[in-house]
């Protein structure tokens, strides 16, 4: 595991969808240093499937030493992340970190997608994105830290990532997209940057998508915690990047990524849009006359 430094101590990190799963792993990494918390997410009363509420994840964040502000905020609703930034402005006097995590995924085809679901993972990952950014540059531009992570993955034109779930494709390649334009836009003011883990990342959605037999196949949410905190501490030049978890842990010196298996030896499941043999498929691609 990546040891804390203390860096972030007095630093507001605000995350949309940190009740749960990845979201709250890096809350938790953050907090351990003294960090403030921003929980900008949906779920204030329990839900019947999912662990965790923005109040449950603000007592977790208070216990291992960080300060948390809970806000119910769908990213889908503007007034609901402009409350939230004042309410972050206010409490804590500027924000220092923005965690675009928030996502809706529905890994189905173009005729078994309906509008509603398109809609709503567009509106999420996409435009909620661009929301939750905009409504905090002004105060990360006042940072010295200014970190604006997207939990996105890098673009992968390869068809075979659009073919079977082409809708869920676009609205993350989306979130990615604002890591080109804005890290470019505010070079030199805020480093953009976008995070991707290279295998599938245990949490309840990965479950509920997955079934029960895919968690042996998966890593914890540590591993996104350690390289996002990783990514925290790097001044605003590097920005632009889209960062594979393991590739930035093992420039950190981590070599036993064992620690991050949910089933330590047991083989994993890659993560989606990463091309395992880059080669293999362009060849595969050429044969088949499309490049």
């Amino acid at each position: 595991m990546l040891p804390n430094t203390g860096r972030l101590a007095g630093c507001t990190v605000f995350i949309t969808g940190a009740s749960r799963g990845i979201g709250k792993a890096i809350a938790l990494k953050a907090a351990k240093d003294g960090a403030n918390i921003v929980i900008a997410a949906k779920t204030a009363q329990p839900h019947s499937k999912l662990l965790g509420t923005i109040y449950t994840a603000a007592e977790e964040i208070e216990a291992v030493g960080g300060k948390a502000l809970p806000c119910i905020v769908d990213v889908r609703d503007e007034q609901q992340i402009s409350d939230a930034v004042q309410k972050a402005v206010k409490k804590f006097g500027g924000i220092d970190i923005l965690v675009n995590n928030a996502s809706a995924i529905s890994l189905t085809n173009t005729l078994d997608t309906p509008t509603k679901r398109m809609d709503l993972m567009m509106n999420v990952n996409t435009r909620g994105t661009y929301l939750t950014s905009k409504a905090c540059i002004p105060y990360l531009k006042k940072s010295k830290v200014a970190h604006i992570l997207n939990i996105s993955p890098p673009l992968n034109l390869n068809p075979v990532w659009f073919k079977e779930h082409c809708a869920y494709t676009i609205a993350k390649y989306g979130m990615s997209m604002y890591v080109l334009g804005m890290a470019e836009e505010f070079k030199g003011e805020i480093a953009v940057n976008a995070l991707w883990p290279k295998t599938a990342i245990h949490t309840a959605a990965t479950e509920m998508l997955g079934g029960p037999g895919i968690k042996s196949q998966c890593r914890k949410v540590d591993i996104i915690a350690d390289a996002a905190y990783s990514i925290f501490q790097k001044p605003k030049s590097f920005t632009g990047n889209f960062v594979i978890d393991e590739n930035i842990l093992k420039a950190e010196g981590i070599q036993n990524f064992d620690i991050y298996a949910v089933k330590p030896g047991h083989p994993l499941q890659p993560d989606f849009f990463l091309d395992e043999y880059p080669e293999a498929v362009s060849k595969k691609m050429e044969s088949a006359g499309k490049i």
